[in-house]
């Protein structure tokens, strides 16, 4: 079936979640953070997914930006930068302002013009994803930002999956989904979706019960994928 709709993750597929501690480190007088920066952010992206899935699991939902602000907390931790009240309002003030991925903005204009609809579903607030989709400069080419916190679950539970076909009036075999988490991506396989895993990292497939159709390194190739 002709695909109509292309939806993607925000964080990490089409933002560089990176970027928050990249830039931190390179201001004058964050020599700390020059060589630990990388751990500090990685630390951060999965304390704040593994948060959301056990938040999930225990059924205490908070919105995503509680849950952003409790994974950095720990990554401060947990790589000598804590307590720092100055550097950790920096990062989650950059946070907001998460810039896009080199090739996202093309990309999405490609969807624009073949008649394609573009939208975000993410874990993040409806606030968080406004903030970033603004300072990116995205408003224009994306229809819509699709955000849990209108099911009070995060992904990859069902309900947030069903607000793509609530949305566009859709079929799963209509949509692309896009994302750079491989169990996003999975988990939209066995749901219906298209999927494409965008694995910048080139890390192996998650060992779950569905697997993506399609593994990129980057976004240059969603177009094609979706027919534009």
């Amino acid at each position: 079936m002709t695909i109509t709709t292309c939806i993607f993750d925000a964080y990490g597929t089409l933002f560089d979640v990176a970027a928050a501690a990249r830039e931190v480190a390179a201001e004058p007088g964050r020599q700390a953070l020059a060589d630990k920066w990388p751990e500090l952010a990685q630390h951060w992206r999965l304390k704040q997914l593994q948060y959301s899935w056990l938040r999930a699991v225990m059924d205490q939902h908070c919105d995503f930006w509680q849950v952003t602000q409790d994974g950095l907390d720990w990554a401060m931790e947990a790589t000598g930068l804590a307590p720092d009240p100055d550097l950790r309002a920096r990062l989650l003030q950059l946070y907001w302002e998460l810039s896009a991925y080199p090739e996202v903005p093309a990309m999405l204009r490609a969807l624009k013009q073949a008649g394609l609809k573009a939208a975000i579903l993410s874990n993040g607030s409806p606030e968080m994803l406004d903030g970033a989709v603004r300072s990116a400069g995205l408003g224009d080419l994306l229809d819509d930002n699709l955000s849990v916190e209108s099911v009070g679950i995060f992904k990859p539970a069902r309900p947030v999956y069903d607000l793509v076909g609530q949305r566009f009036d859709c079929r799963p075999e209509q949509v692309l989904f896009v994302s750079s988490n491989g169990w996003d991506a999975a988990a939209a396989s066995g749901y219906g979706f298209v999927t494409a895993w965008v694995n910048r990292a080139g890390d192996p497939v998650d060992r779950l019960p569905a697997k993506p159709q399609h593994i990129l390194s980057d976004l240059t190739g969603i177009p094609a994928l979706a027919g534009a």
